[in-house]
């Protein structure tokens, strides 16, 4: 039996499910309602869904998710990060079950109001972390696994956007820290559940500082335009984006701006960002490893480095998805786009100690991360099956992840160490954060 989908949130990040449930998996079930605060981005992809089945499917505002929640057994999480919580818990207490985009949610409220209502619903939640499926960061896992380097005692996890991926943070609403939580939430989560998966261990203690370097009106290299369309410099200034270059981002953005005001291309050097774009943490798990962690999101090219130092030797992945940003806006920040461009490489390299390293073999499919993505749809819309990986991730996993982040904005915020508690589910409260600072400066402790 087919099931029920319904979307909440129809901008960009929806486009990956509703493109599947019009397309390869559209056997799996059918789209029966969208929501969203605007209309336009609606009427979007209800032209699609049209175009596919002959009919659109109705359309809601936010005050009538009751409405949509009686016409679903399935809702789709794809809107702004700081409203997840609202509508993963609704769809709980509804008992219907929930696939929700990476972050789960932004703050601790979010976390635990979500593990409450996941613990009294019939329904259950997915959290999408697509790289998980990444054929690369599988061979990582099944690497460790092998046990061949031992006991992981330590990790260090460099991450670098460029000025086009990296940039494009800056320019929407994830400039703002309440809607995203920030990059260290909003990005790093990703990277947090990857380091959490391939270890099969909880965060116990996160350091971390970090500082707005490159973007922001402080740093604009002189005076600016408020947004790329209008600009006189529009086609010439590679941190502008012209939104009509890109028939989607006009479709999805431009012409909707007259029902809300939102704004898909600000300057990136504007007012209003209170988002950083250089992060580093230290984290501590209950495995005894350690993580020393670093994003950048200024970066001449894109990619990232990790290393996981073990008892018996080292593994190494290293990954280049860009291998430099061409002069000129960025107009999809997509997977797809990356690794396609010709140069990108990959390489994962075993190194036992006593003996000469050799590379692992990593197999990709087509598609976008390698075929991750298509992986992710078969394992969210079809059932994960018999994964030896476990590659599919709840909603602990997504708290797991999230904390990690909200530990290192607070940890970065007030200069001490967060701890985390009940393997990573809670923060330690910050008068307990406090008193811990202080045992560890007389060096009692860490």
């Amino acid at each position: 039996m087919t099931r029920k989908y319904a979307f909440v949130g129809l901008g960009h990040r929806a486009q990956m499910y509703v493109d599947a449930l019009l397309g390869d998996w559209q056997d799996t079930g059918r789209i029966v309602a969208l929501c969203d605060t605007n209309r336009t981005r609606m009427d979007y992809y209800n032209r699609m869904i049209a175009a596919e089945t002959g009919a659109p499917v109705p359309r809601f505002g936010p005050e009538a998710f009751d409405q949509v929640l009686d016409l679903a057994d399935t809702v789709v999480v794809t809107c702004v990060d700081a409203a997840h919580a609202r509508y993963v818990c609704a769809a709980l207490d509804a008992g219907r079950d929930v696939i929700v985009e990476k972050p789960l949610t932004v703050d601790e409220a979010g976390c635990a109001a979500i593990a409450a209502a996941a613990e009294h619903s019939a329904g259950t939640v997915i959290t999408t972390f697509n790289y998980r499926y990444s054929p690369r960061n599988s061979a990582v896992r099944k690497a460790l696994a092998t046990g061949e380097i031992g006991e992981v005692t330590s990790v260090h996890f460099e991450w670098c956007l460029d000025t086009i991926h990296g940039a494009d943070y800056f320019r929407r609403w994830h400039r703002e820290a309440e809607q995203s939580g920030g990059l260290l939430v909003h990005k790093a989560s990703h990277h947090f559940d990857l380091v959490n998966w391939w270890l099969g261990a909880s965060a116990e203690q996160v350091f971390a500082q970090s500082a707005l370097r490159f973007y922001g009106a402080a740093n604009a290299p002189g005076p600016r335009p408020a947004r790329g369309r209008g600009a006189p410099e529009l086609g010439r200034d590679p941190f502008l984006l012209d939104l009509t270059s890109d028939p989607r981002l006009a479709g999805l953005y431009l012409e909707a701006e007259g029902e809300d005001g939102y704004l898909r291309d600000r300057d990136v050097f504007g007012e209003g960002i209170s988002i950083h774009d250089n992060m580093a943490v230290l984290v501590r798990y209950d495995s005894g490893a350690l993580l020393t962690y670093s994003l950048n999101a200024h970066a001449p090219h894109e990619g990232y480095r990790v290393a996981f130092n073990g008892t018996r030797g080292r593994l190494e992945l290293e990954v280049c998805e860009r291998v430099w940003t061409p002069p000129h806006a960025a107009v999809d920040a997509s997977a797809a786009g990356k690794e396609h461009t010709p140069g990108a490489w990959e390489r994962l390299t075993v190194h036992p100690h006593w003996q000469r390293a050799r590379e692992v073999p990593i197999e990709n499919a087509g598609g976008s991360h390698g075929g991750g993505d298509r992986l992710l749809l078969d394992d969210v819309l079809r059932g994960p099956g018999e994964d030896r990986l476990a590659r599919q991730a709840g909603h602990v996993a997504g708290i797991r992840s999230v904390l990690v982040g909200v530990a290192a904005n607070r940890s970065a915020s007030t200069g001490r160490p967060v701890r985390l508690l009940d393997g990573g589910t809670a923060l330690a409260p910050e008068e307990q954060e406090t008193a811990h600072a202080g045992i560890a400066r007389d060096g009692a402790g860490a």
